[in-house]
């Protein structure tokens, strides 16, 4: 395995990924928004690494965005059929469809600006909230373009990351740095919902 991971296969590879052509880059980066379990973190780096910083950070974003985007229409169009409660009905999702209506846009810029937070749930719950289509457009860009920049800006160089220690050390403690804040900020944001909404309960009573 350690033989095969060298820099010159990993350049290799990036090669290959160019190959198949710029469609690809925006083509997985789409799929995972429906295929949450897909790396996303790794279809950026090979887009950075095989097409350049900016090229390949525009082809993972516009992947991304239309993926994300195609998941909020299509939950806001078909969200409330009976056979989809078992996906949109949850507790969890409920909380947040009430929260995001009281507190509005800020909060969803905000998770989707981090690379390890739940994209997905953040698509659904915006989809069977009152948000306006194009304002959830316009957060889903701008939040996408902070998180898919800084991974590529990360992994666009393989040969350098790869070589340099100091940079492999500092893209990986980046990584935990990320991981770590975007877990914090859901378990507060999961904290301030719960508040938010036990206030308003008590206010209508």
């Amino acid at each position: 395995m350690n033989e095969w991971f060298t820099i010159d296969n990993v350049e290799h590879l990036a090669e290959q990924y160019k190959r198949l052509g710029p469609f690809i880059g925006v083509l997985f980066p789409m799929l995972e928004a429906f295929l949450p379990f897909l790396p996303l973190v790794v279809f950026v780096v090979a887009n950075a690494s095989a097409f350049g910083l900016w090229l390949g950070f525009l082809l993972s974003w516009l992947g991304t965005v239309i993926g994300s985007y195609l998941v909020f229409l299509l939950v806001r169009r078909f969200g409330h059929h009976p056979r989809l409660k078992r996906l949109t009905g949850g507790e969890r999702v409920q909380s947040l469809i009430r929260w995001v209506d009281m507190r509005g846009l800020s909060p969803l810029f905000v998770l989707l600006c981090f690379p390890f937070t739940p994209s997905v749930l953040v698509n659904i719950v915006a989809g069977l909230s009152n948000i306006r289509k194009k304002f959830y457009f316009i957060v889903l860009a701008a939040g996408k373009f902070v998180m898919i920049f800084s991974m590529s800006f990360l992994g666009y160089d393989l040969r350098a990351l790869l070589t340099s220690p100091v940079k492999m050390i500092l893209a990986a403690v980046a990584i935990i740095v990320l991981w770590a804040l975007g877990k914090l900020l859901e378990n507060q944001l999961n904290k301030r919902v719960l508040r938010d909404l036990q206030d308003t309960d008590s206010s209508k009573k």
